[in-house]
């Protein structure tokens, strides 16, 4: 009778932490994410890292109505197109990614913006399979607790643009003088452009190929405007 007794209160024990381990994660993804629908995120992990020298960083929180129509539709047309139809993950992204790598090409990243919110809010650089996986559960997170126009202002505000040179509000005072408002198509694709490696491509010192990039941005821009593409954020 002991014996039975004390194998029911191991197995209830056994219950009760299982339970624990799996509200963890479920507790911390809602602890981290669910504020930022109101709450402007204060820095981001890549910000605190910053080695650039620039003390202190460059950034300027903007409101949606302040970033302009340019900005948006250049980081979208650069990053990803498919933004308002996936839930933070594109497996489609993935699978092409996979694919032009087995057929002898590189393998291309397949982050969502959602994903790059998770990666610059609160993660680090790399391609560990630890840091990619984190790096999904946020995204579910943010996708889960936050509207589409919110996640998109959150990038927009905090993407590196240049060393030490943090969101479209900051770039487009640091590159052309001006509010991200009153960006052109054309300087709004040129900053786009840099997305894929902030690190090494300039803006004021443009490649031919980012100008190249810069061109195939534009086009796509265009697409999205005669798309009415900002509708399918309201």
């Amino acid at each position: 009778m002991a014996k039975r007794k004390r194998k029911k209160k191991t197995g209830v024990r056994w219950r009760l932490w299982l339970l624990v381990a799996l509200s963890i994660p479920v507790v911390a993804g809602i602890a981290l994410t669910l504020p930022l629908r109101w709450l402007d995120p204060a820095t981001t992990a890549f910000i605190l890292r910053d080695d650039s020298g620039r003390v202190p960083v460059f950034q300027e929180w903007r409101e949606w109505s302040e970033l302009g129509s340019a900005a948006v539709l250049a980081v979208v047309a650069a990053e990803d197109q498919r933004f308002t139809d996936h839930f933070g993950i594109d497996f489609r992204a993935i699978r092409r990614s996979v694919a032009a790598a087995g057929n002898g090409g590189s393998l291309r990243g397949a982050s969502t913006i959602t994903q790059q919110v998770a990666k610059n809010l609160y993660l680090w650089s790399g391609r560990s399979f630890l840091r990619k996986a984190l790096e999904a559960w946020l995204a579910l997170n943010l996708e889960f607790f936050l509207p589409k126009k919110r996640i998109l202002e959150i990038y927009l505000n905090v993407a590196e643009f240049a060393p030490g040179v943090y969101g479209v509000p900051a770039a487009s005072r640091h590159f052309f003088a001006k509010a991200p408002s009153e960006l052109t198509d054309t300087e709004a694709a040129l900053l786009a452009a840099v997305l894929p490696n902030p690190a090494r491509l300039r803006p004021d010192r443009p490649s031919p190929k980012m100008s190249e990039r810069q061109s195939w941005i534009l086009g796509h821009v265009k697409r999205l405007r005669r798309e009415d593409w900002l509708a399918t954020l309201e």
